[in-house]
């Protein structure tokens, strides 16, 4: 069979499980399906609405075009669709002050809308957490609703108020999805002519824009996943994406029976117009099961995938929709709609299957196609052709970019693209200068900001400008407006004074200019929310900073042992005001008598740590030499720092952390005396060495204890 003057148009829809291969006749405002073509994968090339094996999926490819080639000559370009279930949605807002500008103008708004888009990109990426989430293509948007003075609002243009903000829900789409899909194509020699996305083109053909008001769900169940999309307010809201469909229940059927996937696959589709199958397991057993026994098996399965859809669909929403349409091979599930329409607690009539009979726009066809399997690829073909999707290249600053250019791309669209800050591109109104003065709130407006340069092929343009391919953007931020400087001396009179006693000593206090709180001169600028106050001290604490006294009430000092925290104090404060002890906070009025003291009775030390703990570290013990005294000391314990051991007069540091290392305690031997005093037991000058413990004769390594009585008696050799 030739091919009519007019090609007709060649779709495909790469679903988990098949490729379904369509030819479809634009004629008379309308379409007429001339052939289709379904070929299941052999292996699990597809996942998730994901290629993940090109070389596989793009021999299906190939198969389908061979087949209605055969059938109607040459296909060179074909229209196809990236997967709903890649799609991510992100919904985002964002506010400006407008206080004191002017009446806001279309370019106001769209800086306000893209701002919040790129804010819902950033969420995004943050969510993502990986770099290929920065890859993803803003593929359209729509406001939610305009706030003016937290009050929501029909429009922004031409308003005036103190805050603009806006709510968005923007719809991003993953290169790696498209590159995929034009890899496959490429190996089978098929050019794109047209691309368009899943649930578009679903809603496209199924739900118009006159009828997205109302909040519908659209949910089309493959073999692998079921794709949900989400209606109202005259726009698709959110998309989401269900693991589980057609092939839970052939799965079950398999399981049951004792059927290989392929027989459990047939059982499943004969069930649905047969009140009978016949079947035979591995073991070769015939079987003919009635229509409720297949049903029983199956039963659990559905309800699971009802209660998936559901509580997406709950989810996305948050709350049931009005009405749920179902789509794809597997909403022919036998009791899905019913159960469906259980778990959202909506009438049954509220769930229905919808066939290519609801495309209004597509002539009647013959009963074998009339199915809901084949919504989604019509849906493909007749949005690829009348709404196709491109790539176009752009120069942003210099960088090339191709954008995916899924609506009427914009000049805000490629600085989104460049991932160009553009709430930063608007220069800042120059900062109010809002400052508290003895007690009373000033306010003193500063310049507006001016608007960014933007420039198209050299030309000046506005963000709402449409691109095309090649176009040049550049960008120059606006200058930020300058802010109002006052200084001090433009608002303050007279300054005070206070007469106190310090330790007898007579001082006058001249009141200080603060701001925030710290000392200034009058020729201070000031800020945005600064306090400028002229005041007397108010404690004990604010006249000695003033006066540059340094006292502070004993605190305690802190190091850590081991990792455990350890405070003490060795210090002696004391703070009287007209005799009486106070603290640093306690107020101050004139002619008070105030008497101060503060030092460190001990110096933080080693040493003075061990007293803190309560440990000994040396071992000592004291005995008889001879009938001397002699002590001996051992060390038992030692602080470390950095592998080096502390001295024990070493000062501390505040907040210094050390270790605490134990030594293994070795008892005392006579042996050791011999650290501590000096005697020459050499054999050319002794002819023998008793060595005695409390008139024991003992050996050098014999034990000793403390108190014991010790001798060494040595008999000179006789002299030559």
């Amino acid at each position: 069979m030739t091919q009519n003057t007019a090609s007709p148009v060649f779709a495909l829809d790469i679903g988990t499980r098949t490729v379904v291969g369509l030819l479809l006749k634009e004629e008379n405002n309308g379409y007429e399906l001339l052939d289709m073509e379904v070929m299941e994968h052999a292996e699990r090339s597809m996942l998730d609405g994901q290629i993940h094996n090109v070389p596989a999926v793009a021999q299906v490819i190939g198969k389908v075009k061979s087949t209605l080639e055969e059938r109607h000559g040459p296909l060179s370009k074909v229209c196809v669709a990236a997967a709903g279930r890649s799609l991510r949605t992100q919904k985002a807002a964002f506010d400006m002050n407008i206080d004191g500008k002017p009446m806001l103008t279309r370019d106001d708004l769209l800086h306000l809308e893209l701002s919040a888009v790129q804010k819902a990109q950033f969420a995004l990426a943050q969510d993502k957490k990986d770099e290929a989430s920065r890859n993803y293509y803003c593929v359209g948007y729509s406001v939610l609703h305009y706030k003016l003075d937290d009050e929501e609002i029909g429009s922004l243009l031409d308003q005036t108020g103190q805050t603009a903000a806006v709510e968005v829900i923007a719809t991003f789409l993953p290169k790696v999805v498209v590159e995929s899909l034009m890899a496959a194509l490429s190996r089978t020699d098929l050019s794109l002519e047209a691309l368009t996305l899943e649930p578009i083109a679903a809603i496209n053909v199924l739900i118009p824009p006159s009828m997205r008001r109302l909040n519908v769900a659209l949910v089309d169940i493959g073999a692998g996943t079921s794709d949900i999309a989400i209606t109202e307010e005259g726009t698709v809201t959110a998309y989401g994406m269900v693991p589980v469909a057609g092939d839970e229940m052939t799965e079950a059927l398999s399981d049951q029976f004792l059927l290989d996937f392929p027989d459990a696959e047939r059982m499943k589709r004969e069930i649905t117009v047969h009140d009978e199958v016949t079947i035979q397991d591995i073991l070769g057993m015939e079987t003919t099961l009635a229509k409720e026994d297949v049903l029983s098996a199956i039963r659990p399965s559905v309800q699971t995938l009802a209660h998936g859809i559901a509580n997406e669909i709950l989810n996305l929403n948050g709350k049931a929709p009005k009405a749920v349409m179902l789509v794809g091979g597997g909403s022919l599930t036998p009791e899905l709609p019913q159960h469906l329409a259980r778990c959202l607690q909506l009438p049954d009539n509220r769930v229905a299957v919808r066939g290519i009979d609801a495309i209004k726009d597509l002539k009647q066809v013959s009963e074998e196609y009339k199915g809901p399997e084949l919504v989604t690829p019509i849906g493909i073909a007749i949005a690829a052709k009348e709404n196709p999707i491109e790539y176009i290249s752009i120069t942003v600053n210099g960088r090339t970019l191709r954008l995916f250019d899924v609506k009427t791309l914009t000049v805000g669209d490629g600085l989104i693209a460049a991932g160009i800050d553009i709430a930063k591109l608007y220069g800042k109104p120059g900062l109010a200068v809002m400052m508290t003065l003895q007690g009373r709130l000033i306010t003193i407006p500063g310049e507006h900001g001016e608007p960014p340069m933007l420039m198209k092929n050299g030309e000046a343009t506005s963000l709402d400008e449409p691109l095309k391919a090649e176009d040049r953007i550049e960008v120059i931020p606006g200058q930020d407006g300058k802010k109002a400087s006052p200084k001090i001396s433009d608002l303050l009179d007279e300054v005070p004074t206070l007469s106190i006693e310090i330790n007898g000593e007579a001082k006058q206090i001249t009141g200080v200019i603060t701001k925030n709180g710290k000392p200034t001169s009058l020729e201070a600028a000031v800020e945005e929310r600064d306090v400028i106050d002229v005041m007397l001290p108010q404690t004990i604490a604010e006249a000695f900073d003033q006066l540059g006294i340094s006292f502070s009430e004993p605190k305690p000092f802190t190091v850590f042992v081991d990792g455990q925290k350890i405070e003490w104090t060795d210090e002696e404060g004391r703070l009287l005001k007209n005799g009486i002890p106070v603290t640093g906070e306690t107020p101050l009025k004139a002619f008070d008598k105030i008497d101060y003291i503060h030092k460190v009775t001990k110096p933080y030390t080693i040493n003075s740590l061990w007293e803190k703990l309560n440990l000994q570290p040396t071992m000592t013990i004291t005995v008889t030499v001879n009938g001397q005294p002699v002590t001996l000391e051992k060390k038992t314990m030692a602080f470390w720092e950095n592998d080096r051991c502390l001295d024990p007069n070493e000062p501390l540091r505040s907040h210094q952390s050390i270790i605490l290392k134990k030594k293994e305690i070795q008892p005392f031997t006579f042996q050791d005396l011999f650290s501590v005093i000096d005697i020459d037991l050499s054999p050319s000058r002794y002819r023998s060495v008793r060595l005695l413990r409390n008139d024991h004769e003992i050996e050098l390594q014999t034990q000793i204890r403390d108190g014991d009585q010790l001798y060494i008696q040595l008999e000179e050799r006789a002299k030559s």
